[in-house]
């Protein structure tokens, strides 16, 4: 299991406001910029992406589970590239992991599922879809 789940791929930050940490972003580490819509601004940091998301927009990904309230607890996404959703699925279902959601095809070309650790830090496997 541990080579299938090896690959970190995108972390997802949960921000209130998505100008003023596009801005801090940018000053404190001039990333190359992936992404960039009214919700979500990507950054490149090397072999990572780092995806400044805005609070409204997090609970989706993390259903049935909440996102904390500033302050209150983790608000974190943390997203492992596979080659297949699916059998992610299986090894984890396999391991004993309850999945959160999924899987489920995203509209932004990836298929996802969520499932806890359990400290109850959210983390999602994705696989791009053709």
């Amino acid at each position: 299991m541990s080579r299938l789940l090896d690959r970190i791929e995108v972390i997802t930050l949960f921000v209130d406001d998505i100008d003023e940490a596009k801005a801090f972003y940018q000053k404190v580490f001039a990333p190359e910029s992936v992404y960039e819509d009214a919700v979500s601004s990507v950054l490149k940091f090397s072999g990572t992406m780092v995806n400044l998301l805005k609070v409204t927009e997090a609970p989706q990904l993390v259903e049935p589970s909440t996102v904390a309230a500033p302050r209150s607890g983790a608000r974190i996404l943390l997203t492992i590239k596979v080659d297949d959703v699916d059998a992610a699925c299986a090894e984890l279902r396999r391991l004993g992991v309850t999945l959160l959601n999924g899987p489920i095809d995203r509209p932004w070309g990836r298929r996802t599922a969520a499932f806890a650790d359990p400290s109850g830090h959210a983390w999602e496997v994705a696989q791009e879809l053709d």
